[in-house]
């Protein structure tokens, strides 16, 4: 291909969103990654797309409008990549836990979520493997799953037909440009842009020391079952979910989190570390998924479990996505920090991108995920 209009760094979700999105807009992509395609953080993922974890904020707004274009995005490209419109379950299991998690949903109900309270006879309804210690729950029908994998694949795959590029196994070492980006620098040579969107997950802080982000890798870690007979209909997790996700301790942080996928397998997380690029497994961590997963599906017990991934998510220590151009050198875009959002907020990411980079009128206010917030600027 001519030399790219844009170069976009990294193939996992959030980037190639970013780069169908370009393309679609008519500007000429090339995506590069220094590994293989969605092999990174996007491979080690669960494929949840969810507003029943977020509270009212401009991340629940780029959620909710993630979540209307991610299927509208897929029958445009006409793609199956096991969308599933699973809804959510979050269930309190102890009287502590019943006013805290009515009142987060009150409060997503005034922005407009659908978040319907149940009783314990209809959380066991919906889910009738559930615990009988279930003391309220709340059923989220906007929450959905895909398989991120595919669902990444399937947008490169539409960046090529566009007449774009994917190149694989090619490193950026540096952004070239000065007063603004003039390119890429690669083992291979320097490659001309006009435009460069850093979409390196929880690598893209150091992607150029001209810009540096304050993003720090925060591990998780899965459990795979056996395949087994239809047991967990949605996606079904304590009420201490929605509190680890906004911590923002170092320390290890792990809470019930249990989904079927469409080959039968029961998915089980969910945990959050900050540990660097550590990649060691430590059997405490295992456990306790383990156990609180039997807590929230006690025939689970005896269940075999195949194997456990992990990967490292892209951590901004103000808990938002970072999107839009960098004013420190102009033409650097970046999208990150979605920390363990990224294949739910892809969507829409991209498509902000795209809006911005071209000129067009954004669909959600770009403002709270601006590059130049102190918390995320990096000296």
């Amino acid at each position: 291909m001519a030399h790219p209009d844009v170069v976009v760094v990294g193939a996992g979700i959030v980037g190639a969103a970013c780069a169908e999105a370009l393309t679609a807009a008519g500007l000429r992509v090339l995506v590069l990654d220094r590994g293989p395609l969605a092999a990174g953080t996007t491979a080690a993922g669960e494929g949840n797309v969810l507003v029943s974890d977020k509270e009212p904020g401009p991340e629940l707004t780029l959620a909710r409008a993630s979540r209307e274009r991610w299927p509208r995005l897929l029958a445009e490209l006409d793609a199956d990549v096991e969308w599933e419109e699973k809804g959510g379950l979050v269930v309190a299991t102890t009287p502590e836990a019943v006013e805290p998690l009515h009142r987060f949903a009150r409060a997503q109900r005034d922005v407009g979520v659908d978040a319907c309270p149940l009783s314990p006879a209809e959380a066991r309804a919906l889910e009738p493997h559930l615990t009988p210690e279930v003391a309220t729950a709340v059923h989220y029908a906007e929450d959905a799953q895909l398989n991120p994998v595919l669902a990444a694949t399937t947008l490169l795959a539409a960046v090529r037909r566009r007449g774009g590029g994917t190149t694989p196994f090619v490193e950026v070492s540096e952004v070239e440009g000065d007063r603004r980006v003039t390119g890429v620098r690669t083992p291979q040579g320097t490659i001309p842009c006009h435009a460069v969107v850093n979409a390196c997950g929880p690598w893209s802080g150091a992607l150029t020391a001209k810009a540096p982000l304050r993003i720090m890798p925060r591990r998780g870690i899965v459990l795979v079952t056996a395949p087994l007979p239809p047991v967990v209909r949605h996606k079904v997790y304590d009420a201490d979910y929605v509190g680890a996700v906004a911590s923002g301790d170092a320390a290890l942080q792990t809470s019930g989190v249990v989904e079927s996928t469409r080959a039968g397998t029961v998915l089980i997380g969910s945990s959050r570390q900050r540990v660097g690029f550590a990649e060691r497994f430590e059997v405490p961590v295992l456990k306790a998924l383990a156990r609180k997963a039997v807590t929230l599906f006690p025939g689970l017990a005896g269940v075999p479990v195949m194997r456990a991934y992990g990967g490292f998510r892209p951590y901004a220590p103000d808990h938002l996505p970072v999107i839009g151009e960098d004013p420190r050198l102009p033409g650097l875009w970046h999208a990150t920090g979605h920390e363990g959002a990224g294949i739910g907020l892809a969507a829409a990411t991209g498509l902000l991108v795209a809006e911005l980079l071209t000129g067009r009128e954004p669909h959600v206010d770009p403002e709270p995920f601006r590059v130049d917030r102190p918390e995320v600027m990096a000296a």
